[in-house]
């Protein structure tokens, strides 16, 4: 197991050129301040800073982008919502990869880890994968690992993604949002009804913990492969 010192002291860490690509971002963007605990973080996973995940864990809690519809997680955030031990251990790893952002609507971003097909999750190692709200499924990203995801994130890409899953007023309730809130939509978004007209679906504020535990239920109800888990969020 590596030191601290080996994951931080490194020969072209890659946090200035974030910080470059925060500031010219297409996408509405605000950094969350680091917090001591990103040090035990990067320990636990054992990623350097030469890295863009290592750097996030460091340097930030997180990201919120288009003012809270998107929530990427960074040092003591990333370790609540994936279940990091209190103290590091070097037996332990994310058992099903790593929860790296959640969405308004309870959708999930992912970094696949070792063979996720023996869990049901598509693509290989080191993808980037989503559940999506309006199917139910976990989907392969086809932008590779998460190093490219978050300049993807950063590109503007997020409107053409969500095209289909945001209604006309969806950056002022996505603004009233807590942190740990998210927006339950009925009829539900993996439903042909929601579809017809969605800015005429009912919304509602509710814990993202309650709107993640519904989409497992539903994938239960329907007989579909269940998600696992979706991170822990409270």
């Amino acid at each position: 197991m590596r030191d601290l010192g080996e994951l931080v002291e490194v020969d072209e860490p890659v946090w200035p050129l974030l910080q470059q690509d925060f500031a010219n971002s297409a996408t509405l963007l605000r950094v969350l301040p680091a917090s001591p605990a990103g040090r035990s973080c990067l320990l636990q996973l054992q990623v350097s800073v030469r890295s863009p995940l290592g750097a996030m864990i460091l340097h930030t809690e997180g990201l919120i982008l288009d003012g809270g519809w998107l929530r990427v997680y960074g040092g003591s955030n990333l370790a609540k919502v994936n279940g990091f031990p209190d103290e590091v251990d070097p037996t332990w790893q994310p058992p099903r990869g790593l929860i790296v952002a959640h969405d308004a609507v309870g959708g999930v971003f992912a970094l696949n880890g070792y063979d996720p097909a023996s869990i049901g999750r598509p693509g290989v190692q080191g993808q980037m994968i989503y559940f999506a709200p309006d199917t139910l499924e976990w989907e392969p990203m086809e932008i590779g690992g998460y190093g490219a995801w978050l300049q993807w994130l950063l590109s503007g890409a997020l409107d053409e993604f969500y095209e289909g899953l945001r209604w006309r007023n969806w950056k002022a309730e996505a603004l009233a949002l807590q942190p740990t809130q998210g927006i339950a939509v009925y009829p539900f978004l993996w439903s042909e009804e929601a579809h017809v007209d969605l800015d005429a679906t009912t919304r509602s504020a509710v814990p993202l913990s309650e709107l993640l535990g519904l989409h497992a239920d539903f994938c239960e109800k329907m007989g579909m492969t269940a998600p696992g888990f979706l991170g822990s969020v409270s």
